[in-house]
């Protein structure tokens, strides 16, 4: 099965995006390797905001982790044409939006790396950070990727 089906089985339709977002690139290629910007957690009308430990939980940070996931693969389909061009995921750098004290950011992260292994299965796994700090306009998760192309 295609990776672009296993998105539309698991109820994901991932319509690629402009790679040009003006002062920045969305996704840019070098070789086989395409890099993402940050891809925030908005998805399909919803927006997931708020700090990790205060306003939200390590679900609803998994969820927005999920969010970020599917607009980085927006934004690698704008550049590759077509998800199915995918030979790896290579990296993820997961930023998370949290309280002072809140140090769970891995299991939030994980929203995003169990989708990856979900769609692209052994091409899925990857290389990982899962980070704390402050992210632009109170989102909950930002989420940087890097995969090879076949």
């Amino acid at each position: 099965m295609s990776f672009e089906a296993r998105l539309q089985e698991l109820g994901y339709t991932v319509e690629s995006i402009e790679p040009n977002a003006g002062k920045i690139m969305r996704a840019v290629r070098t070789g086989k390797l395409v890099y993402t910007s940050g891809q925030v957690s908005a998805w399909d009308g919803r927006v997931i905001k708020g700090r990790l430990g205060r306003d939200l939980s390590v679900e609803q940070g998994y969820e927005a982790a999920r969010f970020c996931a599917l607009n980085c693969l927006r934004a690698i389909k704008g550049v590759a044409g077509s998800l199915d061009n995918i030979a790896q995921v290579v990296k993820v750098l997961g930023m998370v939006n949290v309280a002072p004290d809140f140090v769970d950011t891995p299991p939030v992260i994980h929203g995003c790396s169990d989708l990856l292994l979900q769609v692209f299965g052994e091409a899925g796994r990857h290389a990982r950070s899962a980070v704390g700090m402050t992210i632009p306009e109170n989102y909950a998760v930002e989420i940087e990727m890097i995969v090879e192309l076949k």
